[in-house]
């Protein structure tokens, strides 16, 4: 079955590639260069992966939505830079509210996070480079990836029952791959970026609790 989100990125394309197709035969007159053209760049991921199930976590979405149909008002003149400053406040409270409504599933899960002593947690950084991880056995670690990507495969690790990673892209990619024996939970934060989460055991008695920060990044877990 195709994931609605997907769907969407397909229609997304097809319809661009007809309005180019109909210009180019000059059937149609129409600038895809119009003013504000850019913040669709924003707009359009934000507003689909607002409908990715795989995403556990909407904020990050609903902050670049907001943020994207601001901008593109201003470049229309429909609305005027200074109100866009005058109205922070108020949008910031909007996001704090959206935040406790979205963010309280994963209450329970930071909780679990914070009984960890992350300073004993095993280091991977990635900078501007590239770094795959096969541990042989694992207790936990701490995951950076800046500008570079990392791969964390757990696939043949001997696993404690309980462990956790504290994920962090940051205009990089880190991706996980888990045992199918084992149960992940994540709190996610994305920013303008993405975490996905498609592993698919949710009963098993070995459990990783993965913290995930993605800024204009993605932090991928799968099987």
């Amino acid at each position: 079955m195709i994931k609605l989100n997907r769907i969407l990125w397909g229609l997304v394309f097809i319809v661009l590639g007809i309005i180019i197709a109909l210009n180019i035969f000059d059937i149609i007159d129409f600038n895809i260069f119009f003013r504000g053209w850019w913040t669709f760049i924003i707009i359009v991921p934000c507003l689909i992966g607002l409908f990715d199930n795989t995403n556990e976590n909407k904020i990050g979405n609903i902050i670049g939505l907001i943020v994207g149909v601001l901008l593109f008002l201003v470049c229309i003149d429909l609305l005027r830079f200074d109100i866009v400053i005058k109205l922070i406040i108020p949008i910031i409270f909007i996001i704090i509210g959206l935040h406790l409504l979205i963010g309280s599933s994963n209450t329970k899960i930071k909780e679990k996070i914070n009984e960890f002593d992350k300073e004993k947690l095993i280091s991977i950084c990635a900078t501007f480079s590239e770094k795959v991880e096969k541990p042989e056995k694992f207790n936990g670690t701490k995951i950076d990836a800046i500008f570079g990507s990392v791969l964390l495969d757990l696939s043949n690790s001997t696993i404690k029952n309980e462990s956790v990673i504290v994920a962090s892209s940051i205009f990089g990619g880190i991706n996980i791959k888990v045992p199918k024996d084992v149960t992940i939970k994540v709190k996610s934060t994305p920013i303008f970026g993405g975490v996905t989460n498609k592993s698919k055991n949710k009963d098993s008695k070995k459990v990783i609790y993965i913290d995930a920060i993605a800024l204009f990044g993605s932090i991928d877990i799968y099987e």
